[in-house]
C-alpha cells in the first residue's frame, strides 16, 4: 500500500507518495473536480445535526444503519457493497491530556473546500483496498470523511470522491 498527501493545483492535480522507502511523483492532468459531470448523478444532502456537517451523496446509494451516538453515518454503492462513503466527527481531548506537544507529527493542511475550509487529504492505494480520506480540525472537532472501493474500481470512484469532498461543509464555520 502506499499513501499520498494530495496537493490541488489549478490545472492538475500532483500525487507525492512513499513507496517502499522510494519517493514517487504522479502527476494528473484534467482531473480537477470542476470536470466530474456532476450533472449525470442525482443527489442527495447528509446533514449530520450533532456535529454541524454535511455533504452529497449519489441518491442510488443506501445508508447502512447509523451509530447509536449520531457520530456519523456509511453509504454503500448499489452495485458494490464494497465501495462506501463515509463521515464522522468526533471531540478531541485537548494535547496536553494525550501527548507531548514535542511528539505530536502534524501534516500540512493540504486541501480546501469550496466552503474554504482546510484540511488534510490522503489517498491510500492498496493492492485490494484504496481510499481517499479528508480531516478537518475545528476547535476541539475533528471532523472525517472518507471514500472508499476496491482498488481495480477506485480510478473510477476517484472523482466522484473528490468531489464529494470539495463539497463537504461545516456549518457556523
Amino acid at each position: 500500500m502506499f499513501t499520498a498527501a494530495v496537493k490541488t493545483c489549478n490545472l492538475r492535480r500532483v500525487i507525492v507518495a512513499l513507496v517502499s522507502g522510494v519517493g514517487t511523483a504522479m502527476i494528473f492532468s484534467s482531473c480537477s473536480a470542476t470536470s466530474f459531470p456532476t450533472s449525470k448523478l442525482t443527489w442527495e444532502t447528509y446533514h449530520n445535526s450533532r456535529y454541524g456537517f454535511e455533504f452529497p451523496y449519489p441518491s442510488n446509494w443506501t445508508s447502512v444503519a447509523p451509530p447509536d451516538n449520531n457520530d456519523g453515518v456509511t453509504f454503500v454503492s448499489p452495485q458494490n457493497q464494497d465501495a462506501e462513503i463515509r463521515a464522522w466527527a468526533g471531540n478531541q481531548l485537548p494535547e496536553s491530556i494525550t501527548q507531548d506537544p514535542k511528539t505530536i507529527k502534524t501534516i500540512d493542511e493540504n486541501f480546501q473546500t469550496a466552503q474554504g475550509v482546510s484540511g488534510v487529504l490522503v489517498v491510500e492505494v492498496g493492492e485490494e483496498v484504496s481510499s481517499m480520506q479528508l480531516t478537518i480540525t475545528q476547535g476541539q472537532v475533528k471532523y472525517y470523511w472518507q471514500g472508499k472501493s476496491n482498488s481495480k474500481e477506485f480510478r473510477y470512484r476517484y472523482q466522484l470522491f473528490y468531489y464529494i469532498a470539495q463539497q463537504y461543509k461545516i456549518r457556523n464555520s
